[in-house]
């Protein structure tokens, strides 16, 4: 490859795609590959509850095929695409190890790849207020944030977390691992992004009292100097004791007199209880927005990996957990200081389906995609099952006071609508897309929303889709010209066209384009 001018991490075969394999691992292609650009369908499982305003959705199949359809469906897109708040992952972390429920033993070429697929894939989902949190420990943090800035920008980078996962010593390694990285990015960058993220709760509620009987209850004292020098906070506070202050050296009140009067008339200001201490501005508790969120959080605060795996069993005790769950309070975190209720929450590793149970608990919305149907149908839904019944007893549910409602639906992701001949690189439709199921496709692959309006099947704009089985001749297209309205134009689809079927559409109807499936429908021109 070319030199590009600027910083960046290479790896082998970073001009390659991944795409799964049939035995769930994966294979390098060109990205002109159809298997890369190809839009697959989510066929409908069934609803669990009741979703008929959530939109939650669990995408069982592989996150490539997931996070495509969600960007490019039509009617997916319009409910996700530039409307997810939090985007929170927690990819294979390459530790070398095998896991009893997934393989985390990529090369590092593979893993960067995939990894910079799927940030690829979700940095159109996010919502210019949202975020994106990747969840990774020291095997590959320090690569994957080389990846992060080259994708999402350097200047997106807002701060890397450390969460304590242990508590207890590990004397094995040469110095024990207790912490794992998020990284995380926002697209109005760090600045931008405080102005939308929430505070973290004050979990020292101890310093509230009421020493004074204040009859709007409990409150602390905050002090009343700021550091630095500004003229107009420069002054001599009387206490009611006649003790006189003036702010230490290097400092300054924290206000100008005025302000200062109005708190003082308001009973706003404490001296103490001798009357002649140091002034502290009084702050009830039902005023306190919280505090900044800083980037250590401890196990005591946030969890650990023991009261995760404790969760896990608790909701399948027949099953081993998973081997580094993350506990149910370190999601409530990160859900609460990037999100409100009723923001969207797309994590396309769903695992146990730890990040959309919780956030179905706190009243956000949620897309969750999982590769494996195994876990899918051992842990993911089982999990999601109970929460929408109000049967999850464990985690953030007493905190969240849960009793259960809501829904989502059960999707799974479609088969490719091509058969690709592995020696001479010809592709051909499958057997299975003809008819409706060949127009859904097409629909999906060319960007147009469905619909049922015979002889069309989607529109875009003023753009008509037309999926016709058989050879198509001047004949039909003097049919489907006769039926559109003016100014409209009409895209037809078949595998076969007669010499006269193109001039005569061209002529008929100025703009209207004719495409030959397969092999027109890879080209990603989705005009």
């Amino acid at each position: 490859m070319e030199p590009s001018g600027r910083l960046e991490l290479t790896w082998a075969n970073k001009h390659l795609r991944l795409i799964s394999d049939p035995e769930g691992g994966y294979e390098w292609v060109d990205p002109a590959d159809p298997r890369v650009s190809e839009v697959h369908l989510l066929h409908e499982v069934d609803t669990v509850g009741d979703d008929t305003a959530d939109g939650n959705l669990l995408i069982e199949g592989d996150a490539l095929h997931a996070l495509t359809a969600l960007n490019r469906i039509p009617e997916l897109a319009k409910r996700y695409a530039g409307q997810v708040r939090l985007v929170y992952i927690d990819p294979p972390f390459n530790t070398g190890q095998a896991f009893a429920h997934y393989d985390d033993n990529l090369e590092h070429s593979v893993w960067l790849s995939m990894l910079r697929d799927r940030l690829v894939q979700l940095k159109p989902l996010l919502a210019p207020n949202g975020s994106i949190w990747v969840h990774l420990d020291d095997a590959e943090v320090h690569r994957c944030r080389c990846v992060m800035d080259e994708v999402l920008g350097s200047g997106r980078f807002v701060a890397s977390v450390v969460w304590q996962k242990r508590y207890s010593r590990d004397n094995r390694p040469a110095i024990g691992p207790v912490h794992d990285t998020l990284l995380v990015y926002s697209p109005a960058g760090g600045q931008g992004w405080k102005h939308h993220r929430n505070r973290v709760e004050r979990t020292e509620a101890k310093q509230y009292r009421n020493p004074n009987n204040d009859p709007r209850g409990d409150w602390r004292p905050i002090p009343l100097t700021a550091q630095g020098f500004r003229a107009n906070q420069m002054y001599e506070i009387v206490a009611p004791g006649g003790a006189v202050h003036v702010p230490p050296k290097g400092r300054c009140w924290s206000m100008v007199r005025e302000r200062y009067d109005e708190l003082l008339a308001t009973g706003r200001i404490y001296f103490g209880q001798d009357g002649n201490s140091q002034p502290n501005v009084i702050r009830y508790l039902d005023e306190d927005e919280g505090l900044v969120p800083w980037s250590w959080w401890p196990s005591s605060e946030v969890g650990h990996n023991d009261e995760a795996k404790k969760e896990i069993l608790n909701l399948f005790p027949e099953h081993e957990a998973f081997g580094t769950p993350k506990p149910e309070r370190l999601m409530e975190r990160i859900d609460h200081i990037s999100t409100n209720p009723g923001d969207v929450i797309l994590d396309c590793f769903a695992g146990s389906g730890t990040t959309a149970a919780v956030a179905h608990k706190m009243g956000r919305r949620w897309v969750t995609s999982e590769r494996e149907s195994e876990t899918v149908a051992t842990f993911t839904r089982p999990r999601l099952e109970m929460v929408v019944k109000g049967e999850d007893p464990g985690g953030i549910t007493k905190a969240a006071d849960w009793k259960g409602g809501g829904g989502f639906r059960h999707v799974r992701v479609g088969p490719s609508m091509f058969d690709l001949d592995a020696e001479s690189g010809d592709v051909f439709l499958a057997e299975w897309a003809t008819n409706g199921a060949f127009s859904e496709v097409v629909a999906a692959q060319l960007g147009f929303e469905r619909v049922d309006e015979p002889p069309f099947c989607g529109r875009k704009g003023r753009t008509r889709l037309a999926v016709l089985d058989g050879v198509v001749g001047e004949a039909e297209v003097e049919f489907l010209v006769a039926a559109l309205d003016e100014r409209e134009r009409v895209v037809v689809v078949s595998q076969a066209f007669t010499e006269e079927a193109e001039p005569a559409l061209r002529r008929l109807s100025p703009g209207s384009k004719v495409r030959h499936a397969p092999h027109d429908l890879l080209r990603g021109d989705r005009r």
